[in-house]
């Protein structure tokens, strides 16, 4: 659902039921069969540019608010609108036929009726947030030849199966949110949980930069649930379109949720600064394209997008920004956070989760009309339950600059055949609100890959490792905030409640049913041999110099170091000794004593970790290495 809904339901709540009268039509199409449309032209214009809008929502509700800002005063545009329902929705439901209806060459018929009309001076751009803009990038592929430009919001053409089964898991509310609206996916998406063959043909139909022939503005939120559809497909647009039309790419995201484009406040937060910025910059687009106004668009740059927290807009010629480095911040069995690896060798925590009383979802990128979307506090309704292990950094020293995916390395272990993990990164405010930045889930069953040959249930009491990326984020965690880590096994009903079993995960296909379910009680691993912890793709950060042991038989000179570093033991005893990246992985592996040398001048600047093992004690001693 789009804000032109909500708008409405405002405008009926208060009585102001004043409305605009468009000239109703009815469009043809390819097979004979008609479109309703309503076409509004602003008092006094006998011909002029066309923005198009092709929507499945009724097309008569923007009769009483028009895009843009324009509101009621369709006299105040510069531009003739041409609102249109889909095929077999509302007015244009007699043109329906069985099968999929193909929106792009419909898309198509429109733009050329368009061009054809006396009104119409043949420039047509389109635009449309959520299911109006994937219709656009359907329109678009389609080649239609008096389309100019398009402004897809929230959307990209892509139909995935990690739109809807992120890491096997179903998004539950938003699954029922498109039934509700009539999109009919729900038998599909229960006859096909597991990417297979049917899915490999559909994405590799719908996605496909090299047909995007127009230049394109695109429109994002971080609190929307399409991050990660618009950003493969804006840099793939930016490579792989026509080279004419490559550098006239634009990409806006703002700290919006998916019905909140443009607003001020989103959840529990307010971004005075990114209010209709979305607004500004599609008017400063279209009249580029379609009124050949010398505005300066094509200076503007390439990727702008808001840096949440410290609140101000930034820009990029792509995405993500230079200078982004990934620094691991580790779990400890005492709650905390830091960037210092475990030391002890059996440490872990548990927690039971039941199926049947579920941790609640509480914002986020939802779309279920009943449900809180964007940021809010999970203190009250998610942390205070005794189903979740909370991690959380001191309070910061610095301001700590995030921008791309934060990536958690997981170590767990099930008492059951089957059970989800379920993250929550939130920004932990002074007065103790724990603000919701992004979120997501990972179905066991599914750790080693999506295709039915990669899924296997786990074996009760038995430690796997596995990876989680969330989705794209810009967020600065100020100085005096906490970084807070949330890890339950339920977050619902944003995803399916696993049932804790190996059976099917939707019995009888059916979305939320709990058939025999079983209580879990499930482990997290934070010691020096099964290490979990978060990569934060972070910009600037500097991590101080700290011992990770109080040994002092191990010394590490020069530290930080540029070319090589020698390393020493004092206690006569030979011992194993690895170098690692910040992510864990060995680089060196050798066994020494006494004294050795470690040439550094092949890896690149950033942080480090020596591991000294002497097998004998069983001692385990870490310093970290900063090479620059």
């Amino acid at each position: 659902m789009k804000k032109q809904l909500l708008l409405l339901f405002s405008l009926f709540c208060f009585g102001l039921q004043a409305q605009l009268t468009p000239t109703v039509d009815s469009i043809p199409m390819s097979d004979g069969k008609k479109l309703a449309a309503d076409v509004y032209i602003p008092s006094g214009m006998t011909q002029g540019p066309v923005i198009l809008i092709q929507t499945p929502y009724n097309r008569q509700l923007f009769r009483y608010s028009l895009p843009l800002q324009i509101g009621l005063n369709l006299n105040s545009s510069n531009y003739i609108f041409v609102i249109t329902d889909w095929r077999g929705f509302y007015g244009s439901a007699a043109a329906a036929y069985s099968g999929s209806p193909d929106q792009g060459r419909d898309g198509y018929s429109t733009v050329e009726w368009i061009a054809a009309q006396s009104w119409s001076n043949g420039k047509i751009g389109t635009y449309g947030a959520s299911a109006l803009g994937k219709v656009q990038f359907q329109t678009a592929k389609k080649n239609p030849p008096h389309l100019v430009c398009i402004c897809p919001e929230v959307e990209g053409p892509q139909f995935n199966y990690n739109e809807y089964f992120p890491n096997g898991d179903l998004r539950t509310e938003y699954v029922q949110q498109l039934g509700a609206l009539g999109y009919g996916l729900t038998p599909f998406l229960m006859t096909n949980p597991v990417r297979n063959n049917v899915w490999n043909y559909v994405e590799n139909t719908n996605f496909y930069p090299d047909s995007i022939r127009v230049p394109c503005f695109m429109i994002e939120g971080w609190y929307d649930h399409n991050t990660e559809k618009m950003m493969p497909f804006f840099s793939a647009i930016r490579s792989q379109s026509p080279p004419a039309v490559r550098d006239q790419h634009r990409f806006l995201i703002g700290p919006w949720t998916h019905k909140g484009v443009g607003a001020a406040t989103q959840g529990q937060l307010n971004y005075a600064n990114a209010a209709n910025k979305s607004d500004t910059l599609a008017r400063q687009f279209f009249d580029y394209y379609l009124r050949n106004q010398a505005n300066g668009w094509l200076s503007t740059p390439y990727v702008q997008y808001y840096q949440m927290g410290e609140n101000t807009w930034k820009q990029s010629p792509a995405w993500p920004p230079t200078g982004v480095n990934p620094v691991p911040f580790y779990f400890h069995k005492d709650g905390s956070l830091d960037n210092v690896m475990p030391s002890n060798n059996s440490d872990s925590l548990s927690y039971a989760y039941d199926p049947n009383d579920p941790s609640p979802t509480v914002g986020g990128p939802t779309l279920r009309n009943d449900l809180n979307e964007g940021p809010y506090d999970q203190a009250t309704q998610v942390e205070s339950r005794n189903d979740i292990l909370s991690f959380t950094t001191a309070p910061l020293g610095q301001n700590v600059i995030l921008q791309g995916n934060a990536i958690l390395h997981l170590q767990v272990a099930s008492n059951r055949y089957d059970t989800d993990f379920d993250i929550r990164l939130t920004d932990v405010y002074p007065d103790g609100r724990s603000m919701l930045v992004n979120d997501g889930a990972m179905r066991m069953r599914f750790r080693n890959g999506l295709n039915t040959s990669d899924t296997s249930r786990i074996i009760p009491g038995t430690a796997y490792s596995f990876s989680l990326s969330l989705p794209n984020t810009a967020i600065t965690f100020l100085t005096g905030h906490k970084i807070r880590v949330d890890i339950t096994s339920s977050n619902y009903p944003r995803f399916n409640r696993n049932m804790n079993t190996d059976g099917p995960m939707y019995p009888g296909n059916n979305l939320d049913v709990l058939v025999s379910p079983v209580t879990a009680t499930n482990t997290i691993y934070t010691n020096a041999l099964r290490t979990s912890y978060i990569s934060l793709p972070l910009s600037g950060y500097f991590v101080g110099i700290q011992e990770t042991a109080a040994d002092k038989k191990v010394s590490v000179y020069p530290n930080p170091a540029q070319d090589a570093v020698q390393v020493s033991v004092y206690d006569g005893a030979s011992y194993q000794l690895k170098l690692l990246n910040s992510l864990g992985e060995v680089l060196i592996n050798t066994e020494f004593q006494g004294s050795t040398s470690i040439q550094l001048n092949k890896l690149s600047q950033g942080i480090y970790f020596l591991e000294f093992y002497e097998p004998q004690t069983n001692q385990l001693v870490r310093r970290k290495l900063i090479k620059y």
